[in-house]
């Protein structure tokens, strides 16, 4: 468990530098299963999750492991793979399910356990079942395995009931090595799905339109092993632009993507809040307060989900009345109550919560519930006077964001972990 103990009410000042990205690092290490030899990969967050997938990786019978001498550089060394995924870390973390595609495009055969990970929602499996199935794979569950079997994989053209990330992950790895043209419609858009498919087409696929609803998929026999480096967390950068503008300070958020952040940075330009921006940097100035705005959670390029937590976290401090309206998890507002906790005015209306600016949060135990929930307390904390005290009992917040606690240390936060208290037997 992580306690972290927090004295708010300070204004951030300094330079953030944003790490690589998380979700477009994991199903790029997944699909290292599609590629022999040895790949390396740079700008890889350290984090837990990320620690997870290369565990998944190595009980697959590949090599993996980061760098003594590259920073942030993990390197995969594949001569074989193995056709069943472990059940202790696919049920621990969502994201180590989509290596369903890639074991079976090279296998003809993969086991993996029915996943877990953060408890925000059902998002359920089917769409990446569907996926596999429209690629002409037998597919079937065993005693909480999803077992696809298919001698060779066939293109085919499926539709996505809904543009879910992982799913348009997992049909894209498995459509590398299947025979003929894949055409997946109603394809998640969000620029981890674009990462994904340059990766690939490094390594020799044939990709055409990710970043589109449509992506176009001709089949090869082979994969080779490449060099790449993953593009900036966008999220990450969302959250530090948060951060920086709730304590009302002057801060830098450097190397990210400005063009992936579209509708983060609309939201906080409609709240008044003053950046100055670049290709690669947000200068966030925030001394004169902000106004209430409203925010719909919507696929990429509407407003992400994972941003949604810090974004309420934010305009509890704003002027006047939010509408924050979730529409992509069924159970994504558990840290409302929470903000209730630090003094924030919230009502929660099915998948709405109508947030009432306060004047002030005070600070007060709370309990992190999932990763993104963690990251908008770390951010309601940083704001609120006097003592907040964080419990992290599954330590979310490390498996997203990298060195998070240093990086707001640094800024001026009066951040710091707690010890967990010794229990001794006299």
């Amino acid at each position: 468990m992580q306690r972290l103990c927090l004295h708010g009410n300070k204004p951030l000042h300094g330079e953030f530098n944003v790490s690589g990205s998380k979700n477009a690092a994991l199903p790029i290490l997944a699909a290292t299963i599609l590629l022999p030899g040895m790949t390396k990969i740079r700008n890889i967050p350290n984090l837990l999750d990320i620690i997870t997938i290369i565990r998944v990786l190595r009980a697959l019978g590949l090599r993996a492991e980061y760098s003594l001498s590259e920073p942030n550089t993990v390197t995969v060394w594949n001569q074989q793979v193995r056709h069943v995924a472990p059940y202790e870390l696919v049920t621990k973390m969502r994201a180590s399910f989509f290596v369903i595609g890639p074991i079976l495009a090279v296998k003809g055969l993969a086991k993996i356990p029915l996943p877990g990970g953060c408890a925000i929602g059902s998002r359920p499996v089917d769409i990446h079942i569907k996926g596999m199935e429209g690629l002409g794979a037998k597919v079937h569950l065993e005693h909480g395995f999803v077992i696809a079997e298919a001698k060779k994989l066939k293109g085919n053209s499926i539709l996505l009931d809904f543009p879910s990330v992982g799913a348009t992950e997992s049909v894209m790895m498995a459509a590398t090595l299947a025979e003929g043209e894949t055409i997946i419609e109603n394809a998640a858009k969000e620029p981890e799905i674009v990462d994904l498919a340059n990766f690939l087409i490094k390594a020799g696929a044939k990709i055409e339109g990710a970043g589109t609803e449509k992506i176009r998929i001709s089949g090869v026999t082979r994969l080779s092993a490449v060099e790449y480096s993953i593009i900036p967390d966008r999220i990450e950068a969302g959250t530090a632009i948060a951060a920086a503008a709730i304590t009302r300070g002057h801060v830098l958020v450097k190397g990210l993507k400005l063009a992936h952040l579209d509708a983060i940075i609309k939201k906080f330009q409609e709240s008044g809040v003053k950046l100055n921006l670049t290709d690669n940097s947000v200068e966030v100035l925030a001394e004169n307060g902000f106004q209430a705005v409203d925010i719909k959670t919507m696929p990429y390029p509407g407003f992400p989900t994972d941003m949604q937590p810090q974004l309420a976290a934010f305009l509890t401090l704003a002027k006047g009345t939010s509408v924050v309206s979730e529409t992509i998890f069924e159970n994504r507002f558990m840290h409302m109550h929470e903000l209730k906790r630090l003094g924030a005015d919230i009502k929660l209306e099915g998948q709405s919560a109508i947030i009432n600016g306060v004047a002030k949060l005070s600070g007060a135990p709370v309990k992190v519930s999932d990763l993104r929930a963690g990251a908008a307390l770390l951010v309601a904390g940083l704001a609120a006077e006097g003592e907040t005290l964080l419990e992290d009992r599954d330590h979310h917040i490390g498996r997203g964001y990298e060195n998070i606690i240093d990086k707001f240390a640094a800024l001026g936060a009066d951040i710091c972990r707690v010890k967990p208290d010794v229990q001794t037997v006299n």
